[in-house]
């Protein structure tokens, strides 16, 4: 379905911020650089909340890795993969519910969110700001 995980980040980028869809975002921003890494996706939402969103078309675990390291500085941490790689990752759905980092399956109906992110207290909360600064900035 999609041929790059760049095609797959823009897809979701446009649907996120469609008024059909269960996170209800304010603003976001893409390519977010920290010391320990990339964020995919980060967004804030009307509640004021950091979410971020790791964005693989097959290799899950690594981004489910990633979402627990995006924990650090977000409220709530997503992986993000087209429907047929989430079947394959479901399968593992008490890995994501101990790191507390949510699964969300993409295809052109839209946005599924396959299993929820617990909200986290972030322990850096200076990158917390940092990721609020560079979304309003976008």
């Amino acid at each position: 379905m999609y041929r790059f995980e760049a095609y797959l980040t823009k897809d979701f980028i446009k649907k996120v911020t469609s008024k059909q869809n269960s996170f209800k975002i304010a603003a976001l921003a893409s390519e977010f650089y920290y010391n320990n890494g990339r964020t995919d996706v980060i967004a804030l939402s009307k509640k004021g909340n950091l979410i971020a969103f790791e964005a693989k078309l097959t290799r899950w675990k690594k981004a489910m890795h990633q979402a627990y390291r995006n924990s650090s500085f977000a409220h709530y941490s997503y992986v993000l993969v087209p429907s047929a790689t989430a079947k394959n990752a479901l399968r593992k759905t008490h890995e994501f519910k101990r790191r507390g980092v949510g699964l969300c399956s993409i295809d052109p109906s839209g946005i599924k969110i396959e299993i929820s992110a617990s909200k986290k207290k972030p322990i850096q909360p200076w990158l917390t700001n940092k990721a609020s600064s560079y979304i309003k900035n976008k």
